[in-house]
């Protein structure tokens, strides 16, 4: 009972779902269903579909993948995408998978020149069914199957059209889907009762589809109308302009008649949505009446909508019609029409060449944001290798200048501090004293050695740190010396 996508939303009434909410926005909001990984980019195949208006080569073709783990945890994963995936404001590794959490802020693709923002930003979030539903864009898959049935059209009689307000809403599913909708058109209520003030968002999203637009409709329509009406005025020669006038006034009066049809729908399943919240128990069959009333009149808008395609159609022919008359009377003027169709070439030569020129600026601003990003890289690998010889080199000093021995100039092996406070390799001071009991440096008398670890360790960890040529020498040196002590 009730419309399909009423039953969608009560089939998953008070659950609650993660998706990827557009900053900014109340409409493109990205699903995360538990259990299905959920690709994004501008290519075919993949989950949502995203084309940059301002710049098509934003976004890779696939350009993210957003999964769970083992432990239920949403991940999200930069598939070598050009302009990569931004994860709190810091760029993420490719192909290097991190989690997410609930406020977490994704961002696709960089910021163009003179753009504080990227095109599309996301922000985490766990909301009520009730309040993602409204919100989410369409899956690529759906956009196809919608492109699909706008691209085939289905002729229909004028008497199956007049039988199918009797067929109801699933046997004219595939008709309505010729009249497509505008989601933002404002709707005036010329029914009994108020404007419903309840928020967009908690209707039925599927009624938004049958809001009528005069932009998608006229997509059925042949491109020559305004052609046809111009050169009827300028002219005055048409056939037989009354039966245009009337099929137009016809189709106005249609029109009106499924906005109508279309604000009650919502001001019915409106009331309907407020006496499921407003009742708890024991009032099911009116809320069962209330469904069916509404049924009826989608049944009612469904069959308004079938008779405006045949209506639509019907206007498609006698303009054609029309048309097949004037264009005998281009033939006489056909060296203007020749001029005003250059004219036309020309403008959409030129159209082209300024689009792709816009196309080249918004690519070169992205190599050179790309390059900017290379080299600040750069410098900063450079700032960090000077440092590093930096101080390699003042530790060289520090071991020149502090912790060699004035008897063998080698950094201390071994050493030994004397009661005058110097400090001398063991071996070297040894051997000096065989000739004089005094030290090197001050000539006091030396009445006492002690053996400095501290030393040891401090110059053995500093040598680790230089090159193999000073660490082999120091081996070397400390084997010979090691050598002489045993003879």
């Amino acid at each position: 009972m009730g419309d399909p996508g009423s039953l969608v939303t009560e089939g998953r009434a008070g659950e609650r779902s993660w998706c990827l909410r557009r900053v900014g926005m109340n409409t493109e909001w990205l699903l995360l269903e538990d259990g299905n990984e959920v690709t994004v980019g501008r290519g075919f195949g993949v989950t949502y579909q995203l084309v940059s208006k301002i710049c098509p080569l934003m976004i890779s073709r696939n350009h993210c993948i957003l999964k769970q783990n083992a432990e239920g945890q949403w991940t999200i994963k930069d598939n070598k995408s050009l302009n990569g995936v931004w994860l709190n404001r810091e760029r993420l590794e490719p192909l290097k998978v991190y989690s997410i959490h609930k406020g977490d802020h994704i961002q696709l693709g960089v910021p163009l020149e003179n753009k504080e923002n990227a095109e599309y930003e996301y922000e985490v979030t766990e909301e009520d069914w009730e309040r993602i539903y409204p919100c989410l864009s369409p899956k690529s898959d759906q956009m196809m199957e919608k492109n699909k049935g706008l691209r085939t059209k289905r002729k229909f009689s004028l008497d199956e059209l007049e039988g199918s307000g009797a067929e109801g809403p699933s046997n004219l599913k595939s008709k309505i889907s010729k009249l497509s909708c505008e989601p933002g058109q404002q709707v005036k209520s010329h029914g009994k009762g108020k404007v419903a003030s309840q928020p967009s968002e908690y209707l039925d999203p599927k009624l938004t589809s049958f809001e009528p637009s005069v932009k998608t409709t006229g997509a059925h329509v042949n491109p020559g109308p305004a052609k046809v009406i111009e050169l009827l005025r300028k002219k005055k020669k048409a056939s037989n302009p009354s039966a245009s006038q009337s099929s137009l006034e016809l189709f106005k009066v249609t029109m009106s008649r499924i906005l109508m049809l279309k604000t009650q729908m919502q001001e019915k399943q409106v009331a309907v949505l407020n006496v499921k919240k407003q009742t708890k128990k024991g009032s099911s069959k009116k809320i069962v009446k209330m469904e069916q009333e509404l049924q009826d009149l989608q049944s009612q808008l469904c069959a308004e909508q079938a008779q405006q395609q045949a209506r639509v159609e019907q206007l498609e022919k006698t303009i054609q019609e029309e048309q097949q008359h004037l264009e005998g009377l281009e033939k006489e003027e056909g060296e203007e029409d020749l001029k005003q169709q250059l004219a036309q070439a020309l403008q959409e030569y030129r159209s082209l060449m300024e689009e792709l020129n816009r196309s080249k600026k918004n690519f070169e601003a992205i190599i050179q944001a790309k390059d900017k990003e290379l080299e600040q890289t750069k410098e900063e690998k450079e700032k960090v290798q000077a440092q590093k010889e930096e101080v390699l080199s003042h530790m060289n000093d520090v071991l020149e200048n502090e912790l060699q021995c004035i008897i063998c100039s080698e950094y201390f092996v071994e050493a030994v501090t004397l009661n005058c406070a110097h400090s001398f390799c063991s071996y070297c001071i040894n051997e000096w004293m065989k000739r004089k009991v005094e030290c090197p440096i001050c000539r006091k008398d030396i009445k006492s050695k002690t053996r400095s670890l501290v030393l040891d360790n401090c110059i053995s960890k500093m040598v680790d740190n230089l090159n193999s040529e000073v660490k082999e020498r120091r081996i070397v040196l400390i084997r010979e010396r090691k050598g002489k002590r045993l003879f």
